[in-house]
């Protein structure tokens, strides 16, 4: 089998290899403050097809949380896919996701559990990560569930400034 060769979207990908620090503010649920939260991030590439991004940041409770995404583009199926996973859960989000007409924000969608206080366990709903590549220097990523008619709201806003 032939080695795969890296795409054009495997170099949007590269571009975000590097050591960042972030800030942001994510919604806890209705009657609660925004929590705001701040870490470190860590993207490495694997070969040029995948990068690796750590992330570590206080929790709520007063603990280390750390978060892991994979992400790489398939050329056979035309889109991007990866994962996330977080210690403040014990679920893993799979993506897959566009790159928007300009090469500046990386769309990825994935099921998961709702976070919506009345829904029944094991209900899931339908989220986007989005990356946005405002400059070599900064992104930002925003999470929001999107609802059956289409409409979203946003839960989480990160901005990433690299080191």
């Amino acid at each position: 089998m032939e080695q795969p060769k890296p795409q054009p979207q495997h170099d949007w990908l590269t571009r975000l290899v590097g050591s960042w620090t972030f800030s942001g503010k994510g919604d806890m649920g209705p009657d609660q403050p925004p929590h705001e939260f701040s870490g470190k991030e860590v993207v490495r590439s694997m070969g040029g097809l995948w990068i690796v991004c750590e992330g570590t940041m206080p929790a709520p409770d007063g603990t280390e949380g750390e978060t892991l995404m994979t992400l790489g583009y398939d050329p056979v199926a035309g889109k991007f896919v990866g994962s996330w996973a977080g210690s403040m859960m014990a679920f893993m989000f799979q993506y897959e996701g566009q790159l928007d007409e300009a090469g500046t924000v990386l769309t990825l969608d994935s099921h998961g559990p709702t976070f919506a206080p009345d829904a029944a366990p094991g209900t899931m709903a339908h989220y986007q990560d989005i990356i946005e590549q405002v400059s070599d220097t900064h992104r930002i990523l925003r999470s929001r569930m999107v609802h059956d008619d289409g409409s979203h709201t946003q839960f989480m806003e990160a901005h990433y400034h690299r080191e």
